[in-house]
């Protein structure tokens, strides 16, 4: 929610907001430091180690679903809230997101981009950053509560720590904003904007399935890197073990996502009795596969830059 909160256009950045993304960097940085001097740069190598060319093209095609499932849970909520958005266009705008999302300190400043560009095409920015606020926040929502029904189906006293950290930060999110009459007001008045957003039984279903296969395609690139590493995917509490990694990656405390998500593989990888090397080999091949199916997104960076660098040129030769 985090995440998707910080798209909403609020008054010009404080010194305190613009550090932001770099304190979280450097908590990801400081996670990744102390990990090293606990498992030692070993585990790293092997997953460095373990990439290959079927990893990788099978990491490009479930990111292709998964890409196209967000694009489709994009355009669906921005429709609801009166903004035009072409396939095309939306498509190409999601993979520069999730780019700089891999690149950036933060790992939100690619849906800060997202959201911006089509405000501006649209002439209507307010409503465009809470279609992607609305859509990462149904994303995140839907991500949280498979990780709740998989860790409970899974029934193993050895993920009960992760439902309890689950459940605080629900409460603990709960407790700020109740007491708290500014984010009431807040949430109120952004709530009552966005119900048309969600205000049929179809775009939940929609929002939901399209959020689904997101889910899913992050979790089976997991699960490819855990083959890749060595890690049987289909062993006894990996899949589930790989939900809790996938959900830490969503922390937006990270390094160009790296930090909680492999501290929370070490965890959970040795809960599942396979070891927290493994866990954190995986998370490391995982990284290094994410950031590789997400390339398409530099080449539409790449030709976003020459296409103004050359509206430049034409508007300076024509003034």
């Amino acid at each position: 929610m985090s995440a998707a909160a910080s798209v909403i256009p609020r008054r010009p950045a404080s010194t305190a907001r613009r550090w932001q993304p770099w304190v979280r960097a450097a908590v990801g940085a400081g996670i990744l430091v102390l990990m090293i001097a606990v498992a030692g740069a070993e585990p790293f190598l092997r997953g460095l180690a373990a990439i290959s060319a079927p990893a990788v093209l099978a990491a490009f095609a479930l990111a292709a679903v998964a890409t196209m499932a967000a694009t489709w849970r994009w355009r669906l909520l921005a429709g609801r809230l009166g903004l035009d958005l072409g396939w095309r266009a939306a498509l190409a705008a999601y993979y520069r997101s999730q780019f700089l999302n891999t690149v950036l300190p933060g790992g939100v400043i690619g849906d800060v981009d997202r959201a911006v560009s089509h405000g501006r095409t649209v002439d209507r920015v307010a409503q465009a950053a809470r279609a992607v606020a609305a859509e990462r926040a149904a994303g995140q929502a839907v991500q949280l509560t498979l990780a709740v029904v998989v860790l409970a189906a899974v029934g193993s006293w050895a993920y009960a720590p992760a439902l309890v950290v689950l459940a605080g930060v629900i409460l603990a999110g709960a407790i700020v904003v109740a007491t708290s009459r500014r984010l009431r007001a807040m949430l109120a008045r952004e709530l009552e904007i966005l119900r048309g957003a969600f205000g049929s039984i179809r775009t939940v279903v929609c929002v939901s399935l399209a959020s689904t296969v997101v889910v899913a395609g992050h979790v089976a690139t997991f699960l490819v890197a855990c083959a890749a590493v060595g890690v049987d995917p289909g062993a006894d509490r990996v899949a589930a073990a790989a939900v809790i990694a996938v959900l830490a990656s969503s922390i937006p405390l990270n390094i160009a996502g790296w930090g909680p998500r492999e501290g929370a593989a070490a965890w959970a990888f040795g809960a599942a009795g396979v070891g927290a090397a493994a866990g954190i080999a995986a998370a490391t091949a995982f990284g290094v596969l994410a950031a590789l199916a997400v390339a398409p997104g530099a080449v539409v960076v790449a030709v976003s830059l020459m296409r103004r660098r050359r509206l430049e040129r034409e508007r300076r030769r024509n003034s």
